[in-house]
C-alpha cells in the first residue's frame, strides 16, 4: 500500500502484529536484534527502517534510485514466511514502551496534549503508514516536543502535516500550546517543568476521560 511518502510502503498483514495501540520502529539492523523478522527484514539490500503497527508494517527504503518492483518480493517472501511458522514478532523479554500513558506526574496541560495526540492525531499519522511520539512540552515557551516515525519521519509532506496539521489542531484546543517542534532520536532537552524521559511504559488499556478538551474558538478544528 502506498503512503504519501514515496520511499516508505505501508504493508497489511492478515494478521495482527502487535497489540492493539503498539508500535515499534528499526532504524538499523543492530537496533532490530530484538526482533527476528525485522532482523530479517534489514538483511533486503536497500531498506532503511522497518516499523510494526498493530496491524500493519511500514518499510522505508534507502535511496530513490531503488525500484520497489525489484524489492517487493523479496519482502513479501520474508513476511509470508514469518507471519505463517509462528515466530514472535518481538523476542522475549523485550517490552514495548510508548509515550502516551498518562502518568500521575503529568499535569493538565500534558493530560491533554496526550489525549488530543492519541484520540485524535495518531490513527491519521498511522493510516499513512507512521506513528506519533510525546517527547515533552516546555511550559516558558509553550513548545510542544513530538517525534514523527515510519513513513512519516521522512516526508516531504512532514512540514506541512507538522505546522498545518498537527500544530493547529493542538492550539486550537489547548491555548497553552504555542509552537510544535518535530525532534530526532537524539534530541534531547531539560525544561523548567520537566526533563524528557527515554522510555514510559505503555498501558494498552489507558484510558483518557479526565482531560477536558474545549476549542479556542467557534471555527471548524483543523483537519490532518
Amino acid at each position: 500500500m502506498e503512503t504519501p511518502n514515496e520511499h516508505a510502503l505501508k504493508f497489511l498483514p492478515s494478521m495482527n502484529i502487535l497489540a492493539e495501540n503498539e508500535t515499534r520502529e528499526f532504524l538499523s539492523g543492530r537496533e532490530a536484534a530484538c526482533s527476528p523478522l525485522a532482523l530479517k527484514l534489514f538483511s533486503v539490500d536497500g531498506i532503511r527502517s522497518v516499523m510494526f503497527g498493530s496491524n500493519f508494517i511500514t518499510i522505508e527504503k534507502s535511496s530513490q534510485d531503488l525500484n520497489w518492483s525489484l524489492l517487493k518480493p523479496e519482502i513479501f517472501s520474508i513476511l509470508t514466511e514469518y507471519l505463517t511458522n509462528g515466530t514472535p514478532i518481538i523476542s522475549e523479554g523485550h517490552e514495548l514502551s510508548n509515550d502516551m500513558e498518562i502518568s500521575e506526574e503529568d499535569d493538565e496541560v500534558i493530560s491533554m496534549i496526550k489525549e488530543l495526540i492519541f484520540t485524535r492525531i495518531r490513527p491519521a499519522i498511522q493510516d499513512d503508514g507512521g506513528d506519533i511520539e510525546f517527547v515533552n512540552f516546555r511550559e516558558d515557551d509553550g513548545t510542544v516536543y513530538l517525534r514523527l516515525k515510519g513513513a512519516c519521519r521522512s516526508c516531504d509532506s512532514l512540514s506541512v502535516t507538522l505546522k498545518n496539521g498537527i500544530e493547529s489542531m493542538l492550539k486550537y484546543y489547548i491555548e497553552e500550546v504555542q509552537n510544535v517542534e518535530q525532534v530526532d532520536e537524539d534530541f534531547e532537552i531539560n525544561t523548567s517543568t520537566k526533563e524528557v524521559e527515554d522510555e514510559v511504559k505503555f498501558d494498552s488499556e489507558v484510558k483518557f476521560e479526565s482531560a477536558n478538551l474545549s476549542p479556542r474558538s467557534r471555527d471548524d478544528p483543523p483537519n490532518l
